[in-house]
């Protein structure tokens, strides 16, 4: 036997299989648009609709994991509460069986020309959509050409005496099955790579359709890993979603492996007449369809388990806008005073940002960080739904000074949606600091935290004035901005000085520049709220 030729076979066809996913689930997500995590977002109100949302972007995507990451990844922003990463969670685990059901057609023998065609719609057409289109065929038909290229590579173990009576072994022993699919996938991290290769053997006869049924249901546990990964370092609420796909898999596979023999039996019934690989496809299809009406009506103890497993305090933010209500949109006035409520929240967490993110530049702290980008996500969303609601406050009409108040607002939304832009600013100068090992000098590090101090102080008298509409504190604000021009200009000589000196570098100076740069301009946000409330 050449093991050399079964090992580039195998591994170079495990290398063109994962590649082909990939593609494909880029062009996928491509020609869907950009639009995937606003679908996960704003659908999964109950568990019943996120089941189905996470059916629907898995499918579209071509990867459970990337939808599971995602749901932890809106969790962690606070966009998404845990009850509904569940049902999400639940539903890319059905949607991933497409793959499988893919991989089931044995169309290995086109694969050449689906490729061909492909690469036709990338190289001969300009269109971004017929690109798109391209890539999912290339990748649809590289998928395929990974797949042949296993199966040639592994056909010569049929005669290794040793690996057919480990094949034998596993049909009597379906628990070390359940360990060999579960490592091979956290290796790989592919469940729909190692699905497909566990398809591709049982093709070429080396494994029975009943020992194949453990290894299948171990690479539902083992594609867990990813989910956990993602959740390392993210929030207690992010955890504790990864946790539940953890759960799913393990019972669920716990329960099928011990149902064994009458899971062996229906799926033999399911797909009387077809392929071994359509046939753990369907296998598949049962294990999480099954899984997801056993766990769906479970949902409430499945938060309360991990909620009691993961200790701590969810910092999970309450993001859903609190004060913006449809049914006030029939009095106009009234709304609009709603719509000012959720603005001042908005600039308490542009404000929030800001302190994090400066406490990141000073402390190295990467959790303010982690803090300073979740809130500043935050500002953003609350940024579309204040304006969204506002336009609809317009479109019921207003009197010609409410409509003059409202424009005003709009000015001071997006004042406060910039000061949360120069607070990720921030962070991404600690981060450049940090990643180059950058020291500022004890003086300019001085003059930094005078001037962090002065902005924060201007920010937090702008949102005062502007909840209270007090014109004492506004005029005060005023006077901070001009402080910050003032400071401005005098450290900015400073620096000159030191550089001329050698007392800093070129690096440092770039960073502290670029600081100066964000914090005048967040005084000039802050001035420009200060004047609305003077205005009014």
């Amino acid at each position: 036997m050449d093991w050399q030729d079964l090992l580039f076979k195998f591994v170079g066809g495990l290398g063109i299989f994962l590649f082909g996913i990939k593609y494909m689930s880029d062009g996928l997500q491509k020609s869907a648009g950009d639009k995937m995590r606003g679908i996960l977002e704003k659908y999964t109100s109950n568990p019943i609709l996120g089941v189905l949302v996470g059916i629907a972007v898995t499918v579209l995507i071509q990867s459970s994991t990337g939808t599971t990451v995602m749901a932890i990844g809106l969790v962690n922003a606070g966009l998404m509460t845990l009850r509904q990463a569940i049902g999400v969670v639940m539903g890319a685990n059905i949607g991933t069986t497409m793959t499988a059901f893919i991989v089931g057609i044995k169309i290995e023998n086109y694969a050449l020309p689906i490729i061909a065609v492909g690469a036709f719609f990338l190289f001969f057409i300009n269109k971004k959509r017929f690109q798109y289109i391209g890539q999912i065929i290339f990748g649809f038909g590289t998928l395929f050409l990974g797949l042949g290229t296993m199966s040639g590579g592994l056909k010569p173990l049929r005669e290794l005496q040793a690996f057919t009576d480990f094949m034998v072994e596993l049909s009597h022993m379906p628990v070390l099955g359940l360990v060999v699919g579960t490592v091979f996938t956290m290796i790989v991290q592919s469940s729909s790579a190692t699905i497909g290769i566990l398809q591709t053997i049982a093709d070429e006869g080396m494994v029975s359709l009943r020992g194949a049924l453990p290894i299948l249901f171990g690479d539902n546990i083992g594609t867990t890993i990813t989910a956990v990964l993602a959740s390392i370092g993210a929030s207690v609420a992010a955890k504790r979603t990864a946790l539940v796909h953890v759960i799913f898999n393990v019972v669920g596979a716990t329960i099928f492996t011990i149902l064994l023999n009458p899971v062996h039996s229906l799926v033999l019934w399911l797909g009387e007449g077809v392929n071994i690989r359509m046939q753990i496809a369907y296998a598949h299809g049962l294990f999480n369809t099954v899984n997801t009406l056993i766990f769906l009506p479970l949902i409430p103890v499945l938060a309360w388990i991990v909620t009691k497993a993961i200790r701590g305090k969810s910092d999970e933010l309450e993001f859903k806008a609190i004060y913006l209500d449809d049914r006030l949109l029939a009095t106009p006035a009234m709304a609009l005073g709603q719509a000012q409520h959720e603005i001042i929240r908005m600039g308490q967490y542009a404000q929030q940002a800001l302190q994090d993110a400066t406490g990141f530049f000073f402390n190295k702290d990467t959790k303010s960080a982690e803090k300073a980008l979740q809130k500043e996500d935050l500002v953003n969303e609350l940024n579309r739904k204040i304006t969204d609601y506002i336009m609809k406050i317009h479109q019921k009409g207003l009197s010609p000074g409410e409509s003059e108040s409202a424009t005003g607002w709009f000015q001071t939304i997006s004042d406060l949606e910039r000061i949360g832009d120069h607070a990720e600013n921030i962070v991404e100068l600690a981060e450049f600091r940090l990643t180059n090992k950058l020291e500022l000098s004890a003086d300019a590090e001085g003059e930094l935290r005078t001037m962090m101090e002065v902005a924060d102080e201007a920010v937090t008298k702008a949102l005062i004035a502007l909840e209270h509409h007090d014109t004492a504190v506004a005029e005060e604000v005023l006077s901070l901005e001009s402080k910050l021009d003032d400071l401005e200009a005098e450290y900015r000589k400073n620096h000159i000085y030191r550089l001329n000196q050698n007392l800093c570098s070129g690096g440092t100076g770039t960073i502290y520049l670029d600081l100066l740069t964000n914090l005048e301009r967040i005084g000039d946000h802050s001035k420009n709220i200060a004047q609305f409330v003077l205005s009014k």
